[in-house]
């Protein structure tokens, strides 16, 4: 009892500075281990951090002192780690997705329920202040009853900064995809599950051409569609329109909007952790922003660790594996309307996961 959770971190690429930079400031976790299929990285994080062992994949899945696997492994990767670890009987977090696809991830799921281990899953930006604040605002009644959603993410596409785009544009990626378990995951925070989608989708070239990096200019197949739009129905009755694209310039859309029957909410970008939340009601023709009321203060990712350390015996973290299984087949579902033209149905539900109360995190 209040010893730290010991961490072995497998996956050292790009995104793992954040989380180290979150683990270094923690005090209910400890880095212990460190892992990459390239044994350099692994050896820098160790050195410059007292106690924590460079080791192999497989070392670090054996190491008793291990209590939970940091799986930052690309998307690919994801759900074989996970089941190594479980196997192991220690517990999980991964990077999103959960695993490429509903059948891996079941696998999981099954997995950690015979294992009794628990598996906690990004993003864990719905933990920050931004859409707890939100929330909250939900749940106080400020906007009434909800009636609707929109959330909107659009850029012209990865390939104007990214020296090797490729990836997002084969099966696996796209829009949804690669920013969806944010909005997805924020929808499903906010408004609770989904029980059906529709949705159509186009792609508007079927080339695109490197913009930076030692490979500009030369060109590469598109083999999937970059825009898709979807209505998600909520369990509620709250009708959320979800516009994804790699195809269009901008927007001026709020990133999130949640309309209600006396007042809509903006609601900041769910890939970070801050911003503003605004109101607007019947009474007032201004917007006016609301003071942070909820949520993890100066979170970064990472956060939903110390979430899964601290959820108590019995519970489901707030970033686990119930809602990320929940988002993944949501996204999964929506594409596969798009092809049918029929609305589908959701496997899965999810409780909607406990408020954040206004805290640091620990």
């Amino acid at each position: 009892m209040g010893e730290p959770l010991r961490i072995g971190i497998v996956g050292l690429g790009t995104i793992s500075a954040q989380y180290l930079q979150t683990l270094d400031k923690l005090g209910s976790v400890e880095l212990v281990a460190a892992a990459d299929l390239n044994p350099a990285l692994a050896t820098g994080v160790a050195e410059q951090r007292p106690g924590v062992r460079a080791c192999t994949v497989e070392e670090l899945l054996a190491d008793e002192n291990v209590d939970l696997v940091l799986n930052l492994t690309i998307p690919a990767a994801h759900a074989d780690i996970a089941l190594r670890a479980i196997a192991a009987g220690k517990a999980v977090y991964g990077e999103k997705p959960l695993a490429l696809n509903v059948a891996e991830a079941i696998e999981v799921l099954n997995a950690a329920t015979e294992a009794e281990v628990l598996v906690g899953c990004a993003p864990d930006t719905v933990l920050g202040t931004g859409i707890q604040t939100a929330r909250k605002a939900i749940d106080d009644n400020l906007v009434g009853r909800p009636i609707a959603a929109t959330a909107t993410m659009v850029v012209p596409g990865h390939e104007r900064w990214h020296p090797n785009p490729d990836f997002y544009y084969q099966p696996g990626g796209g829009p949804l995809l690669d920013m969806g378990p944010y909005y997805v995951t924020a929808l499903t925070t906010l408004l609770g599950p989904v029980t059906s989608v529709i949705g159509v989708a186009s792609r508007t070239r079927s080339i695109r051409t490197i913009g930076s990096g030692p490979r500009a200019g030369q060109s590469f197949p598109v083999d999937i569609d970059t825009h898709v739009t979807g209505v998600l129905t909520h369990a509620s009755g709250v009708l959320s329109t979800v516009v994804m694209s790699f195809d269009a310039v901008g927007t001026r859309s709020s990133n999130i909007e949640i309309h209600g029957e006396v007042g809509t909410l903006a609601v900041p970008d769910p890939n970070h952790f801050e911003g503003d939340v605004q109101l607007r009601t019947l009474e007032s023709k201004e917007w006016r922003t609301l003071p942070v009321s909820a949520g993890y203060l100066d979170a970064s990712r990472g956060v939903g660790i110390a979430d899964l350390a601290a959820t108590p015996t019995g519970e489901s973290p707030r970033a686990g594996a119930a809602l990320a299984f929940h988002v993944l087949d949501i996204m999964e579902s929506l594409l596969h309307a798009t092809r049918t033209g029929q609305a589908e149905a959701i496997r899965s539900t999810v409780d909607r996961p406990a408020a954040v109360p206004l805290q640091a995190i620990g």
